[in-house]
């Protein structure tokens, strides 16, 4: 008895093998955990496909080009967009089709226009079912998620280009075009015999009348169809006439003088034999140019209108504002073709559209600031914001020449526009005024006998006009050209400027 007590003590005091029984204790525990993290994993994983599916839906729903972006950029107000929800639940769906091992699915799309900003929200849940955590209770985890983007709307800009297009812009567009000019020009000789530089415009009338000028020329101003034709042909046509245009073609000029040079309708490029180019060619020019860049950047039908609203004495719409700007430069029903003609602007004395004489912006201001009847916020195609595009040499003449060879009123003495009494009621409204300066270069040889001395006059103020056009122009929207080349590359700045500005203030 006594060994058998003794045996029952050192097993009662024996620790051996408690390892054991402490592993087949814990053991339960320890394979639960690890069966909820391998569910757990395989949960997360299924859930990073869903998010990934939710944020492709969300996005692609709101991109450029997408139905629900078409649709959304066409309201005229704010709300859901249906076109972006069903787009937005067919490309979550397209994502998971090929994906198993999940159930109940659930996903929720919603895209809201507000303003000029669209955001797209895509929700889902789902059950995933696992296989260790049964021993807990579980036979599925739920995951859930969401996805959110936005956009920004395009903006629907209305841009009025008010064009300056009195005698002024008639002068060649650079020092070696005005060269080329008085070499060959007859005009009023009896004050500019070394050359007249200024093209004049003006049809059947004293200004340019057979007793003023080189060589008879049936009382025709031939600044303008000279630059019309072949440079070399028109100089040989009076090498071959010692000087003078033939008798035979004086009578019907400039149709006589067209009939034997090729013309041309306008003038791209300056130093080219076909032409001469005036500035309003060079404005023309970059007009087209403007019109390319347009095309190229709107994002939805209709986003971008121009108008061209030439004035002299009045400002009138020579082409009224219209979305349709990628017509043909060669048809004449398109805007782009009234662009490409800009010089055909110029003052010829018998288009009551414009008046005649000197450069009114006095009456131009106004004229605009009636035409635009509204200023929206660009948020749709019936709440367009407005610019006006500004395209001047600067300076103001107050002068009034009656139309159809009628008499001069007023004063020829140049000066600039009054930015608080013109421009301001326009910037007061919330309408950008955006100002290209095209420098006024100096008249060749002026005559300070001649009309009161207008040359110098016009040649003293070319110092006085960039700080008024400046304070005429909206924050940032003053820019200056002073070749061709320029001119076009700064009407794209004016353009590329407006867009971004737009966005900044909406």
């Amino acid at each position: 008895m006594r060994h058998l007590f003794s045996l029952i003590g050192r097993f009662r005091t024996d620790r051996n093998g408690n390892i054991a029984v402490i592993f087949a204790i814990a053991l339960l525990p320890i394979l639960t955990a690890v069966g909820c993290a391998v569910d757990y994993s395989l949960a997360t994983r299924m859930r990073a496909k869903l998010q990934a599916a939710a944020d492709a839906a969300s996005v692609a729903s709101i991109s450029q080009k997408s139905p629900g972006y078409t649709a959304a950029a066409a309201m005229t107000g704010d709300g859901s967009v249906s076109a972006a929800v069903t787009d937005a639940n067919n490309v979550f769906n397209g994502n998971m089709n090929a994906v198993t091992g999940y159930s109940n699915l659930s996903v929720t799309s919603t895209v809201t226009r507000t303003g000029t900003t669209l955001t797209s929200n895509v929700q889902f849940s789902a059950n995933v079912p696992v296989v260790f955590m049964k021993v807990v209770g579980y036979t599925s985890l739920t995951v859930t998620g969401s996805s959110k983007s936005s956009a920004s709307l395009p903006l629907y800009l209305d841009f009025y280009l008010m064009l300056d297009v009195s005698g002024s812009m008639g002068l060649p567009s650079t020092d070696n075009e005005q060269t080329r000019l008085s070499a060959v020009n007859p005009d009023n000789y009896a004050n500019y015999p070394t050359g007249c530089t200024l093209a004049c415009h003006f049809a059947t009338q004293d200004v340019c009348g057979n007793s003023g000028q080189k060589y008879p020329t049936n009382n025709y101003c031939m600044g303008y169809p000279i630059t019309r034709v072949s440079y070399s042909g028109y100089k040989q046509l009076l090498q071959n006439n010692s000087g003078h245009l033939p008798n035979s073609m004086v009578s019907g000029l400039p149709d006589s003088l067209y009939s034997t040079l090729s013309p041309v309708s306008s003038c791209s490029t300056d130093g080219t034999d076909s032409c001469i180019q005036l500035r309003a060619d060079a404005v023309g020019y970059a007009v087209t140019q403007l019109f390319v860049t347009a095309n190229a950047t709107k994002t939805v039908t209709n986003q971008f209108r121009i108008g061209l609203y030439p004035f002299i004495r009045y400002l009138y719409a020579y082409f009224a504002l219209t979305s349709s700007i990628n017509g043909s430069p060669t048809n004449s029903s398109t805007i782009n073709y009234a662009a490409a003609n800009l010089a055909s602007q110029l003052d010829t004395n018998i288009n009551s559209n414009l008046g005649s004489g000197g450069t009114h912006f006095e009456n131009a201001f106004p004229s605009m600031n009636t035409i635009i009847s509204s200023v929206g916020n660009g948020s749709a195609s019936n709440n367009t914001l407005p610019y006006v595009f500004l395209i001047t040499d600067g300076a103001q003449d107050p002068q009034v020449k009656a139309l159809n060879g009628g008499g001069w009123s007023g004063s020829n003495h140049a000066t600039t526009l009054d930015p608080t009494a013109l421009c301001k009621p326009l910037k007061d409204r919330g309408i950008i005024i955006s100002v290209l300066y095209v420098p006024y270069q100096p008249i060749q040889n002026p005559n300070p006998s001649f009309a009161g001395n207008e040359d110098g006059f016009a040649n003293s103020n070319i110092a006085d006009i960039p700080a008024s056009l400046q304070a005429c122009a909206s924050p940032k929207f003053f820019f200056t050209a002073n070749t061709p080349a320029d001119i076009t590359t700064a009407l794209n700045a004016m353009f590329n400027q407006a867009l971004v500005t737009a966005h900044i203030t909406n």
